[in-house]
């Protein structure tokens, strides 16, 4: 058959379909918007000689490094692969962190072929620090390739791309855990149902997480990720978040009628997600998979992008490098020492699961309690101020349970002066647990529609009763387009049609404030004695418990670094 040629590693015995050539044998198309198109439709998917002649000008188009090893530098370490047989004992780097090359469709002995590929290219990318998906890059490469030196070439310049705000491969720790950190914040906000069953079911849910690069590369059938590499060599490195997601949606799905969802060690859940994806042929066909995975709104490599810069600085701040070897690192919460007058630890873990992955890796510090350090707001500042963020924690007199989780320093107010003036970022939110559990967050996120350039008139509104000034939120034009929202931006980089929509936190000598326009969603006094509660419309959330309550405890956590030596 002529997909030999491109298939001398393939055992075609398990292709099956794939096996069969049909569809198109040739692709003439200049758009890249229809290329994209063409490619999560499956233009190329029934022929096998078609796809690996794709996958090598789209491969030879990525702008590498200026010196980008290529095939002729394979041949020249290696020699004659016509009269050398790759030893079956080569073993994989340290830098690949333990993960077994998959098969896929390839001849057994071809498996030696890709082990003795990713040996070569440890030699010439001494600055791989960490790269768990290399085996699963190669040995799909190496399917649609004529020899070794040629696979050999195509990851090469998979790992040289140097496209500006482009990438393809984590290749250092710091790099994989900020990804994982970052596919924490995407699930808790683009898959809120699949994100509270792995909080309810995972004793650590970020360790659960760092297996998300493994659902894609190297757990789904093969059927299944020829396909996402079709999209993923056009499109790059989001792909990998959004079939991630859509795997999380589906084992949520997989997981509904389940019995019960008690909570169990990590490794667990991992494995029941490894099954469910290894099997997911039999319930999800890989159409299926990428129509769910490109149906999620509003999800751009900007955001991806953003967050990722984000989660690689705190990270850096706890002490991770480029060049660091891979080290376990855990959800900080631990129930045995954990204690809240006002939350069990279960409680706030559910708190911990809503937050930015960023802070899950530190250890809740408590600031101050109205137990201890009485009812004074004067204290509450001097004992919250220089910690960033802070977590809210308020019970009332009737049992009620609610707090808000606070992005910015308490000492910003003072910018304000004697005026109560509104600070904070979109990471912001308010909740209640009891009587029941829910979270409200920034309303931007949820109706990005508001991110708008036009402000209608009448909505240059004052300040409400409780004090806001009017000029407390000055919006300039907006530094990225609408579309491309990202929470941990303040306000001002947004041009809202309302301010009333960016009121996040406030506070002056005589009351603390969150949530604003329209009424406040908290309004506590100076003697942390006395609150009200309301509907806002920074955070579009009714009363988290009654309009006018009494404090019986309050209590206000910090988030200290765990990670640091």
């Amino acid at each position: 058959m002529a997909e030999e040629d491109y298939g001398s590693f393939v055992d075609w015995n398990k292709m099956g379909d794939l096996a069969k050539s049909s569809g198109p044998s040739k692709v003439d198309c200049k758009d890249l918007k229809e290329f994209k198109q063409m490619a999560r439709q499956g233009y190329w998917a029934k022929n096998h000689k078609l796809r690996a002649q794709v996958y090598q000008q789209l491969i030879k188009d990525i702008p590498c490094r200026t010196v980008t090893p290529d095939a002729e530098v394979y041949r020249d370490i290696i020699g004659n692969a016509a009269t050398k047989k790759p030893s079956s004992n080569i073993p994989l780097p340290e830098f690949v962190d333990g993960s077994p090359l998959p098969q896929y469709c390839l001849k057994a002995e071809a498996v030696a072929s890709a082990h003795q590929i990713i040996h070569c290219i440890a030699g010439q990318f001494p600055d791989i620090s960490h790269c768990p998906s290399l085996p699963a890059i190669t040995s799909l490469l190496l399917h649609f390739s004529i020899d070794e030196a040629q696979c050999f070439e195509h990851v090469s310049r998979i790992l040289a791309c140097n496209e500006p705000g482009k990438r393809l491969l984590d290749q250092t720790f710091l790099a994989y855990e900020s990804s994982c950190m970052t596919f924490g914040d995407l699930a808790n906000k683009y898959c809120e149902a699949a994100h509270k069953l792995i909080v309810a079911t995972a004793q650590d849910v970020l360790d659960v997480y760092s297996d998300w690069q493994r659902w894609v590369l190297g757990d789904l059938p093969f059927s299944h990720m020829v396909r996402v590499l079709d999209v993923y060599l056009v499109e790059g490195y989001k792909v990998l978040f959004r079939v991630a997601i859509a795997l999380l949606k589906f084992y949520r799905k997989h997981k509904a009628g389940a019995q019960g969802n008690q909570q169990q060690d990590s490794g667990k859940v991992r494995a029941d997600i490894q099954a469910f994806i290894t099997g997911i042929a039999s319930t999800v066909t890989p159409d299926k998979l990428l129509e769910k995975a490109f149906s999620i709104r509003m999800f751009s490599r900007k955001e991806i992008t953003l967050l990722q810069l984000t989660n690689e600085k705190s990270l850096q701040q706890k002490g991770i490098t480029v060049k660091q070897k891979r080290r376990n690192v855990h959800l900080a919460l631990n129930p045995d020492t954990f204690s809240s007058e006002i939350v069990s630890a279960k409680e706030m873990r559910d708190i911990w699961s809503w937050i930015p992955e960023r802070f899950a890796l530190c250890q809740p510090q408590l600031l101050f309690t109205t137990s201890t350090h009485g009812c004074s707001l004067n204290r509450f500042y001097s004992h919250c101020e220089g910690y960033e963020p802070t977590l809210l924690l308020i019970r009332t007199t009737d049992g009620d349970v609610c707090g808000a989780f606070l992005s910015t320093d308490w000492e910003e107010r003072k910018r304000g002066g004697n005026k109560l003036s509104f600070f904070g970022t979109g990471e912001c939110f308010v909740f209640r647990l009891k009587p029941e559990m829910e979270r409200y967050e920034w309303v931007v996120i949820r109706h990005p529609e508001l991110a708008s350039s036009i402000k209608t008139e009448g909505q240059e509104e004052t300040a409400s009763s409780e004090g806001q000034n009017s000029d407390n939120n000055g919006l300039q034009q907006p530094e990225r387009p609408a579309g491309d929202l990202s929470p941990f931006l303040s306000a001002r980089h947004f041009n809202l049609n309302s301010k009333n929509t960016s009121m996040f936190m406030a506070g002056n000598f005589d009351s603390i404030i969150v949530g604003g326009g329209n009424g406040n969603a908290l309004y506590i006094d100076s003697e942390l004695n006395h609150g009200r509660a309301g509907s806002c419309a920074t955070f579009d959330n009714p009363p988290l418990c009654a309009e006018s309550f009494q404090v019986s405890l309050l209590e206000v956590w910090g988030f200290q670094d765990a990670m640091a030596s």
